[in-house]
C-alpha cells in the first residue's frame, strides 16, 4: 500500500479516536479518558509486538530517539490541555493544527527533503482548511490573555518536530510496530504531569460505557500512531505530515454522518473541506 494511503488511514483512525473519546466523556471525566485510553493504546501496541515476532533487534540510537518522542508526546499533550484550558477550543485547536508547516520546514531545512512548489502549496492549503474547519467563534474564557496562545502554538511546534524525529528514528532501525509500543509506554509514564494539572476532584470516574468508549478511543489512537510510523517508514515527512493532519476533516465527515446536530456545516467549514481536499490532492500529485 502506498504511504500516502497509509497516512490517510492514520488520519481516519485519529478521527475515530476523537469521536469515541467524545462519547466516553458523556459518562465520565477527562482524567478517566486519559488513563483508560493510554492503557488501551499500550496494551494494543505491545500485543502487536508479540504477534509480529516479539522485540526485534534495534540500534540503541533509534531507541533513544523514540524515548525522546514519548517524552515529547507527553509534553505536547500537556501543552494542548493547558491551551484548551487557557484560551478555549476555538483558539487552541487551529494553532495546534499548524504542525504540518513546522514539519515541512524542519524536513526541508534540516533533513534536506525535496519539496516542490505543489507540495508546499498543498501543505499550506491543508493547514488553512484545517483551521477553517476547527475554528469556531466563541467568547474567550475568563482570565484570557493574548500570550496564552503560546501553549497551543508550542504544542503545534512540538507535534511538528515529532514527524521528522520519527522519520529519523525509522531510518536508523525500521521497526514501526516496536517503536510505536515504546512511545506508548513512555507516554503512559509521562501522563503524570497531565493528571496532576487536571486536579479533577471527582477522581477517575469509570462508568462501564465510558470504559468501552475510552478503550475504543485508545485502540484507534494506537492504530493511528502505528499507521503514521508505517507511512513515515516509506514516505517523506513533507508528504506524510500534511495528510495525517487532515484528521479534522474526517471528524467533520463522521460527525455529519453519525452525529447529526453535533457539528455545524456552514460556508466556513465547506471552504475548509475544499481546501483540505485540494491540498491533499496537490501533495499526492507533487510527490
Amino acid at each position: 500500500m502506498a504511504p500516502e494511503a497509509i497516512a490517510l488511514l492514520a488520519a481516519i483512525s485519529y478521527a475515530l479516536f476523537t469521536v469515541y473519546g467524545w462519547f466516553g466523556l458523556q459518562y465520565s471525566t477527562p482524567l478517566a479518558a486519559t488513563i483508560v485510553s493510554l492503557l488501551a493504546r499500550t496494551v494494543l501496541l505491545w500485543t502487536a509486538v508479540i504477534l509480529t515476532g516479539g522485540i526485534p533487534d534495534f540500534a540503541r540510537l533509534a531507541l533513544i530517539v523514540f524515548v525522546i518522542l514519548g517524552i515529547l508526546q507527553s509534553v505536547t499533550s500537556l501543552l494542548t490541555f493547558v491551551g484548551l484550558h487557557k484560551i478555549g477550543t476555538a483558539r487552541s485547536q487551529p494553532l495546534r493544527n499548524t504542525y504540518p508547516l513546522w514539519s515541512a520546514l524542519i524536513a526541508t531545512v534540516v533533513m534536506r527533503e525535496q519539496a516542490g512548489a505543489m507540495i508546499m502549496a498543498g501543505t499550506l492549503s491543508v493547514v488553512v482548511g484545517v483551521v477553517l474547519i476547527s475554528w469556531k467563534p466563541q467568547a474567550p474564557p475568563p482570565g484570557y490573555r493574548w500570550w496564552h496562545i503560546v501553549y497551543s502554538l508550542g504544542a503545534g511546534v512540538l507535534a511538528g518536530i515529532a514527524f521528522p524525529l520519527r522519520r529519523l528514528g525509522l531510518t536508523i532501525t525500521d521497526e514501526p510496530v516496536f517503536f510505536a509500543a515504546i512511545v506508548a509506554v513512555v507516554s503512559l509514564a509521562g501522563a503524570a504531569p497531565y493528571l496532576w494539572f487536571s486536579q479533577d476532584k471527582r477522581g477517575p470516574i469509570c462508568h462501564p460505557k465510558s470504559i468501552l468508549y475510552f478503550s475504543l478511543s485508545g485502540f484507534f489512537e494506537g492504530l493511528g500512531a502505528l499507521l503514521s510510523l508505517m507511512a513515515l517508514s516509506r514516505g517523506r515527512v513533507v508528504v506524510i505530515a500534511p495528510i495525517v493532519a487532515t484528521t479534522p476533516l474526517w471528524n467533520l465527515i463522521i460527525a455529519s454522518l453519525f452525529l447529526r446536530g453535533r457539528e455545524e456545516i456552514n460556508a466556513r467549514t465547506i471552504a475548509g473541506t475544499v481546501a483540505v481536499v485540494i491540498g491533499t490532492v496537490a501533495i499526492a500529485l507533487g510527490k
